[in-house]
């Protein structure tokens, strides 16, 4: 499924900035900072940056800019809520802040390999779309199941994570979703850790004051 995004128009932030509907990665962590996210949310996102601009080095049909700027804002809920609910409050943010709505889905839909009807009652979540279709959608979903904080991980670590909290289907739409990706990788995602190493350099964190 390909996508159209608009980046010509703008948008004021509530600090009186104006950004494109697709944010650079700069208006992305201001986004961050401005909402209330924490350091270690934000290294924590640009760490998922990192690993999803590793795979589609070799997927071009994605759309970069999306799934870059999906990455970066996929947490902001995080400034709100902790709980599995982050999710859906970052998505109506992004939504506030006047950005793509290809970026309300990307953060809507970023938990595991996305979550069915059942889950999504079973979690008491607002009816709606949380399972991911695009395919920048998969790529941000999965480039966060390969990072746990800040250290890059292999895709088992979510699964066993799902499995040891009894969400079973929601393991196995994480082992699907790997191989999926992996194929159109070209190898095995797993490999990533040791392309782009457990902690990759963030530059971009060091041109901000984070406390």
């Amino acid at each position: 499924m390909r996508i159209v995004t608009e980046r010509s128009q703008s948008y004021p932030t509530k600090g009186g900035r104006r950004l494109s509907t697709i944010p650079t990665d700069r208006e992305c962590i201001e986004l961050l900072i401005d909402s209330g996210c924490k350091r270690r949310v934000i290294v924590h996102c640009c760490t998922v940056r990192a690993v999803a601009e590793e795979i589609i080095s070799r997927i071009p049909e994605a759309d970069k800019d999306v799934v870059i700027a999906g990455a970066l804002l996929h947490d902001i809920g995080r400034a709100k809520d902790h709980s599995i609910m982050h999710a859906y409050y970052g998505s109506k943010m992004v939504e506030a802040y006047g950005l793509s709505p290809v970026l309300v889905e990307i953060v809507r839909k970023h938990t595991g390999a996305g979550l069915d009807k059942d889950d999504v009652e079973e979690l008491g979540l607002p009816p709606g779309d949380y399972m991911p279709k695009t395919l920048e959608e998969k790529i941000v979903a999965h480039a966060d199941n390969m990072v746990s904080d800040n250290r890059v991980v292999d895709h088992n670590h979510s699964v066993s994570k799902l499995i040891n909290k009894g969400a079973f289907r929601g393991a196995d739409r994480v082992e699907l979703l790997h191989m999926e990706l992996s194929d159109m990788y070209g190898e095995d995602l797993d490999i990533i850790p040791k392309r782009i190493g457990e902690y990759p350099k963030l530059k971009i964190i060091d041109e901000f004051d984070l406390e």
